[in-house]
């Protein structure tokens, strides 16, 4: 055998055991006679000692040790006269009498230690040495354990895991595709699943009833924190089921993979906040509650004494930071600034210091008499030492997620975003549709299989804007890890949504006539959710990006730097395919 024991599992009660170890050697240390080798696999990390004095060829061979060689070391347990109680092994050390070599290496270009000397860059290019450093390793060994967690719950609720194709038809709503060109139907592209949507309800026409599947999904959309162009989704779809039905049975597995990964229990219901509501007193559907600080809409108390900003302002709101009074000058600037970055785009930011005594001092005072100030004051039910920062604009909506964008920010900088601490929610009822500038017509906000709520399917024909979905997102610390509806499954409802998308009969025939003629035959009501695995892990891990608890990310352009892709084909290729490139000038 290469080992009888991993890295990680000797104790001080296997003194006097025999022992083979074999890993990567984490560090080498020399003092006097001896010779000190940390010792790495994916389990921890073992001491090994050779002693020169007890056999000096074997000491000799051991100083020769680089970083990262592979080695496998027969030795006796012994316990340590250094203990080290930062490490599970830390009490024992492995006095060696042989040393084998498996493999040498080269200086590996960042150490491989917990808090590495390595850019992201480099870090990616040589994904498969980060991914010995125990953080990110940590980070898929937590990823399995939520994994193997949710087959467990979703199997006791009687669901079948079920794949679905990863080659399928292109569709022009929503994000983009990432296309595959067919060698055998030239000229004609598969598409990488955006999600298996159609599928699972296909599915469902089927009688399977309960269906999931850990799947991999793909969009070419711009990256971010929480996105890569290759994610994966813990699908689910439900048959004869309403909303109430899909959402306690989701909210259970979320109080499961809290319990069993994190060891939180979770006894309250979660709350359930309609969309609109979430718009207006957080200006996200995807509010962060944590911390309290909800918008107070300003329009009656400050409107109409002169001050032009607001005077000719849409809306007018603001927050209060609770004992953020002591801010200086210089703060407030920064948070001015802040809010007038391009990718926020305010204009400016109005405060207002609650004083010890209660009154208000504002950087607009000569326009506000104490009076109003005390007004505005009450609304916020501020007290003294806290600060209230005002936002206005011309676009309620516009002003509101700016609004957003500085509750987070005095979230993060008065230490309210505690990543241990977490605050779940459902944002429901959304609306709809919403107006796209690009394509000038109403879009599906969710996607055009989501069911509009009952009481709203008369507006279909008189005020399509109007009307809700039964659509849900699980949203945890102003993440949204989750979302669903339920789905349409009558075709005429389907056409009719088609239709409101500016969709032809013809086209809504060709591209989705396989869904709509599958209804006729029979659809059960059904519905369903896709949690982001992605997503959770990050969440459990306290991590920033969803980058770090996937094996091999692509980087913020999309690429792959480790693969070196996306590459061009070869002209063999291209022929084979009869594809021809006419790149465009950037």
């Amino acid at each position: 055998m290469f080992r009888t024991n991993t890295c990680g599992e000797l104790r001080l009660t296997d003194a006097g055991k025999k022992t083979t170890l074999a890993g990567w050697v984490q560090r080498v240390r020399k003092m006097g006679g001896m010779t000190f080798v940390d010792l790495r696999d994916r389990y921890g990390i073992t001491q090994v000692v050779f002693n020169n004095e007890i056999d000096a060829d074997l000491c000799e061979q051991a100083n020769k040790l680089g970083r990262e060689y592979v080695i496998q070391v027969t030795g006796t347990v012994s316990e340590r006269s250094n203990k080290n109680k930062n490490i599970p092994t830390g009490e024992i050390e492995i006095v060696a009498d042989h040393l084998r070599v498996l493999n040498s290496s080269e200086v590996p270009p960042f150490t491989i230690e917990d808090e590495s000397d390595g850019g992201d860059d480099i870090r990616m290019k040589y994904r498969y040495l980060d991914l010995r450093r125990t953080p990110v390793r940590k980070n898929l060994e937590l990823r399995h354990r939520m994994t193997m967690e949710v087959r467990r719950y979703l199997d006791s609720k009687g669901f079948l895991e079920i794949e679905t194709p990863m080659l399928v038809g292109s569709t022009p709503e929503g994000a983009r595709d990432f296309v595959v060109p067919s060698r055998m139907n030239p000229g004609q592209f598969y598409a990488l699943p955006q999600s298996p949507q159609t599928l699972k309800q296909l599915l469902m026409v089927s009688g399977m009833d309960r269906y999931f599947q850990i799947v991999k999904c793909f969009r070419d959309e711009d990256l971010r924190a929480d996105r890569q162009p290759e994610f994966t989704q813990i699908d689910c779809e439900m048959s004869f089921v309403e909303q109430d039905d899909i959402i306690n049975l989701f909210e259970g597995m979320a109080k499961h993979l809290f319990k069993t990964i994190r060891g939180i229990e979770l006894t309250e219901p979660f709350i359930r906040m309609p969309w609109s509501e979430a718009m207006k007193y957080y200006g996200s559907d995807k509010p962060d509650l944590r911390f309290d600080m909800r918008f107070v809409e300003l329009m009656d108390i400050l409107k109409g004494y002169g001050f032009s900003v607001f005077d000719n302002a849409a809306y007018i709101g603001g927050i209060c930071a609770k004992g953020a009074a002591s801010y200086t000058r210089k703060q407030i600037d920064q948070l001015t600034d802040f809010v007038k970055r391009p990718q926020i785009g305010a204009k400016g930011l109005v405060y207002a210091r609650v004083e010890p005594d209660g009154t208000v001092k504002s950087s607009v005072d000569k326009f506000y008499s104490q009076e109003v100030l005390q007004q505005m004051k009450q609304a916020f039910n501020a007290e003294p030492g806290d600060l209230i920062l005002i936002l206005s604009g011309d676009d309620a909506m516009k002003t509101r997620k700016q609004l957003n964008e500085l509750r987070l920010e005095m979230g993060t900088r008065l230490g309210l975003r505690d990543k241990n601490k977490f605050a779940c929610l459902w944002v429901v009822d959304f609306p709809m549709f919403e107006w796209s500038d690009e394509e000038q017509r109403l879009m599906a906000m969710h996607h055009p299989f989501t069911h509009p709520k009952d009481e709203d399917i008369a507006m279909l024909d008189t005020d399509p804007a109007a009307v809700r979905a039964d659509a849900y997102d699980m949203v945890i610390n102003g993440v949204e890890v989750g979302g669903g509806s339920i789905r349409i499954h009558d075709s005429q409802l389907q056409a009719k949504m088609f239709e409101i998308l500016g969709f032809t009969p013809e086209k809504a025939q060709e591209q989705f006539g396989f869904l709509m003629n599958a209804f006729k035959f029979g659809a059960p009501p059904h519905g369903g959710l896709a949690y982001g695995l992605d997503r959770w892990v990050s969440l459990f891990a306290g991590l920033d990006s969803i980058r770090d608890c996937i094996a091999f990310p692509k980087n913020n352009s999309g690429r792959d730097v480790m693969l070196d892709a996306p590459a061009a084909l070869d002209q063999k290729q291209l022929d084979e395919l009869q594809l021809a490139l006419d790149l465009k000038d950037k």
